[in-house]
């Protein structure tokens, strides 16, 4: 794999090929970035182009597992990793635990992969600490194991296949930083960053808060919880009521999406403006309509590729970028229609999708 080819020549590869034949059949090549050495929180970042094999040399057994399915952020993942095996040519089996309080569940969940046969597992982690023991275990018996999307400090990963979300985070701070700089009018920011614990969290909370520190924006006490609709649509209402001079509200995608109903409710539509600091079809269709004003994209379906051919790359002893994720940019009202949806986001009516055999 020429790993180390410009961003602007993958740029020019992508764009040279008809958009359906990307939807379809070349996701790649995909600009992106690699962090070395490996694993290292603050790792020199390089650009790379990420080119995958044309296909597995066995039908491996792959299991991936999920914090949960309840948005369509992990759909997307689903997405991403389902139809990368189907492309490869590899087998797959997905669980989800539930939620993010549920890490028993997920724990009992990767072992039971484990004992069902799995030559590798990919996990989206529901606490950046709480999974150590039984990924020491598992990597303990030669088999590989993937970080996807929100990290984990292990140290027995094989690879991670993710951004860094204290970057998505300070992607936003720094948006509403250069809308009220120092010395403008106050303004204050309700901030949801999402359940507390869970690693991609708190770096999101470490990025926006010194993003938007030394600025005119005042950032409300946080407002942790679980990413369940019903969860944030309260914290929401819960900021409505006891600060009436909010002049945003900036969280997670599904505080976003929730938060659309509510200003519409209640007239404030241009007085509360949101942001999310990761992308969902819901949030790209809010800023679409107008709705919400801004949020950074992952390719949260390009990380779920990504993770996929990194597992088959080790299962095949092939050469592998061992800390790497997808390019972030900002999508806004006025860059949305040059995106491609399809590396960003799942298709209309993609439906979750458990195993590939």
């Amino acid at each position: 794999m020429n790993k180390h080819l410009k961003l602007a020549s993958a740029l020019a590869l992508a764009t040279a090929l008809p958009a359906s034949v990307m939807a379809q059949d070349a996701w790649y090549p995909y600009p992106a970035e690699e962090v070395t050495p490996a694993f290292s929180a603050d790792g020199e970042v390089s650009e790379v182009t990420y080119t995958p094999l044309e296909a597995a040399a066995q039908p491996w057994n792959i299991c991936v597992s999920f914090p949960h399915m309840k948005d369509a952020y992990w759909l997307g993942v689903d997405y991403g990793v389902v139809d990368e095996a189907k492309r490869l040519g590899v087998k797959l089996n997905v669980v989800e635990a539930g939620g993010y309080t549920e890490l028993n569940t997920q724990i009992s969940q990767i072992e039971d992969c484990v004992s069902g046969g799995a030559d590798a597992v990919i996990i989206g982690a529901i606490s950046y600490d709480g999974l150590n023991n039984v990924i020491s275990e598992v990597a303990g018996q030669g088999i590989p194991v993937i970080d996807v999307i929100n990290g984990v400090s292990s140290g027995d990963i094989a690879a991670k296949s993710l951004v860094s979300f204290r970057t998505m985070g300070s992607e936003i701070g720094n948006y509403l930083a250069e809308k009220h700089p120092a010395g403008s009018d106050a303004v204050k920011v309700g901030w949801f960053p999402g359940p507390a614990g869970a690693g991609w969290v708190e770096a999101a909370h470490e990025g926006f808060m010194a993003a938007v520190e030394g600025s005119a924006v005042e950032v409300l006490e946080p407002r942790f919880g679980d990413t369940g609709k019903e969860t944030q649509l309260k914290l929401v209402e819960d900021v409505l009521q006891a600060n009436p001079d909010v002049r945003y509200l900036a969280g997670t995608a599904v505080t976003a999406e929730a938060a659309q109903g509510v200003i519409r409710e209640r007239g404030l539509k241009g007085e509360v403006d949101l942001l999310a600091f990761y992308m969902t079809p819901g949030v790209y269709t809010g800023i679409q309509r107008g709705f919400i004003l801004a949020a950074p994209a992952d390719s949260m379906v390009i990380q779920g590729r990504i993770a996929v051919d990194q597992a088959v790359r080790i299962l095949e002893e092939k050469d592998y970028v061992k800390h790497v994720g997808p390019k972030i940019f900002v999508v806004d009202p006025e860059n949305i229609n040059d995106v491609p949806r399809e590396n960003i986001l799942p298709p209309d009516g993609f439906r979750p999708e458990f195993s590939v055999e």
